[in-house]
């Protein structure tokens, strides 16, 4: 599979903020500083060996393949879904393919998979409380001449929560071919803060399918 990641504007700012982290120390996160636009990264890979052109006809899914760790396995169709789904098959109608029932045979399928996972993790801080700062809380006020400051690890409980979509073309025509197994020749994730705001969708199916050019009919 060849592999083609568009490189985002938004992307070599946040690099570029990470190495002035380095020494800037408590400066600002510069993710709170990005737009919602430049946290998204556009992921497609591509079958090097198949021939795009060959194929006339495709099919695509009803609804989305929900995978999450929170909610198990499902399906759905939010309105983000929907703009999704008929974002595609707008764009592969522009490509010259023709949109088929699936009980027509089509030379192509399409499935689209949202993925959404909640993690919950702990992380202890030893040196925390290990702050220059503590030499200006005097503890001779409180009348312990002698004592110095004893600050226990600290433990920090947090949550990430990650959403994203991946879109797989199934390469039906030559299944037989290819010893009955069906090839993905082609697949593309949706990777960001916020990806299935409904108001997003169009932008970003627009990108994976600007980046594959090689998705034509004729």
């Amino acid at each position: 599979m060849k592999h083609k990641i568009l490189k985002m504007p938004g992307l070599v700012v946040l690099a570029i903020a990470g190495l002035t982290g380095l020494w800037a120390g408590c400066q600002k996160d510069p993710m709170n500083n990005l737009t919602l636009d430049e946290t998204r990264l556009y992921i497609t890979n591509y079958d090097t060996t198949a021939q795009f052109s060959t194929y006339k006809t495709f099919s695509i899914v009803d609804s989305v393949a929900l995978v999450s760790n929170t909610q198990g396995y499902n399906r759905e169709l939010t309105p983000a879904d929907q703009e999704l789904i008929q974002k595609i098959i707008s764009l592969m109608q522009a490509r010259g393919y023709t949109l088929v029932d699936k009980s027509q045979n089509p030379d192509l399928a399409i499935n689209v998979t949202k993925v959404s996972n909640l993690y919950t993790g702990v992380s202890i801080y030893p040196g925390y409380w290990d702050n220059p700062l503590y030499g200006y809380w005097d503890p001779f006020y409180w009348g312990y001449y002698g004592y110095s400051y004893y600050f226990p690890p600290t433990y920090t409980f947090y949550q990430v929560s990650q959403t994203y979509y991946t879109i797989d073309m199934l390469d039906l025509k030559n299944a037989a071919q290819n010893n009955n197994q069906i090839k993905v020749i082609w697949n593309a994730q949706i990777r960001g803060e916020a990806v299935d705001d409904p108001s997003a969708v169009d932008t970003e199916i627009q990108a994976v399918f600007d980046q594959s050019p090689y998705l034509k009919a004729n």
